[in-house]
């Protein structure tokens, strides 16, 4: 039986349709299908459903995909200690991540590690969405919640800061904002709340519920853009909004909150060497960024506006 053909297997499973699959695959997606096509025939039973919105495990998928990922865990592990693992890293390390904190704060530091890194590819991924780790979108996830199941290994990477903000021409030509209740009337940014991707993101809902919203948009870079043309207040990081001289906090230390950033990925990939090397830049790359992540208020207030206590964080450590 063909390895070739139980490996394109595993990425159909994964991912359940074809163009995911080759993307994953670097193939075109009439190669994958002409594998899985191979594979039924070596195995006597089709393995897989094919619907309107992908492809489904039949009872025979389901049955040979415990055994292919017991043969790809025991490949992996070979290939990890072979003497050419040794040489450099190489190979294609994908990882998603949520939109501002992929593009602002990941983008420079992988592209840098990257370079160091000759053959070694790296995907990033930063996306106004939730990435997924279970279908194979991405080798490592870094999302607003901590994965509730699966085979996954999971660690905190980092907590940050966001603030209401406002440019100064928006503050200059409206009332001025010492109170919340000073933000009735005011005009807001911020998602469509039918369309968030996570329960982390309604800020608002703890502080004010807008009268009127000048722009709602699923994009965290478009609303901060919305912000600095003097369209209204928003809740933005403040990885973003503090590095913007256009911008002023608003209600500093009465309009803070914390949220925290968890990585992700497969249990059975942690041994092999890129992936250990590319999770520890990671931790190292948000250690070294706390500055950003979580700056330090001027100001105190005896009324800071908060999320829900969560555990200290955990020091720094490797796989």
């Amino acid at each position: 039986m063909d390895w070739d053909n139980l490996r394109y297997f595993l990425e159909l499973a994964r991912s359940g349709t074809l163009m995911s699959a080759a993307r994953r695959l670097e193939v075109d997606h009439t190669t994958v299908a002409r594998r899985i096509q191979s594979l039924e025939k070596e195995v006597g039973a089709p393995l897989f459903s094919r619907e309107a919105g992908g492809h489904r495990l039949t009872e025979a998928g389901r049955r040979l995909q415990p055994q292919v990922e017991a043969m790809e865990s025991a490949f992996q592990a070979v290939e990890s200690t072979a003497p050419a693992s040794q040489e450099g890293l190489s190979g294609l390390v994908r990882i998603g991540a949520t939109e501002g904190f992929g593009t602002v704060v990941l983008a420079p530091q992988l592209a840098l590690f990257a370079a160091q890194h000759p053959k070694l590819t790296i995907d990033l991924l930063a996306m106004p969405r939730l990435v997924h780790l279970s279908r194979r979108e991405a080798d490592i996830v870094i999302s607003l919640e901590r994965p509730a199941r699966g085979p996954v290994v999971v660690t905190k990477l980092t907590d940050y800061t966001l603030r209401l903000y406002a440019s100064k021409q928006y503050l200059a030509a409206h009332k001025p904002i010492k109170t919340r209740e000073d933000l009735r009337g005011h005009t807001f940014i911020s998602y469509v709340d039918d369309l968030l991707f996570s329960k982390e993101l309604q800020y608002l809902d703890e502080l004010h519920r807008p009268d009127a919203f000048a722009l709602r948009s699923t994009s965290v870079l478009a609303q901060h853009s919305a912000v600095v043309a003097g369209a209204g207040i928003a809740v933005l990081p403040a990885f973003i909004a503090e590095k913007d001289s256009a911008l002023k906090p608003v209600l500093r230390g009465q309009a803070n909150f914390t949220r925290t950033f968890w990585m992700s990925m497969p249990a059975e990939t942690k041994h092999l060497v890129r992936m250990q090397a590319v999770w520890n830049f990671l931790r190292e790359a948000a250690e070294a960024q706390q500055s950003l992540l979580l700056p330090q208020n001027a100001e105190k207030s005896e009324d800071p506006v908060r999320a829900p206590q969560r555990p200290a964080r955990p020091r720094k450590q490797a796989l």
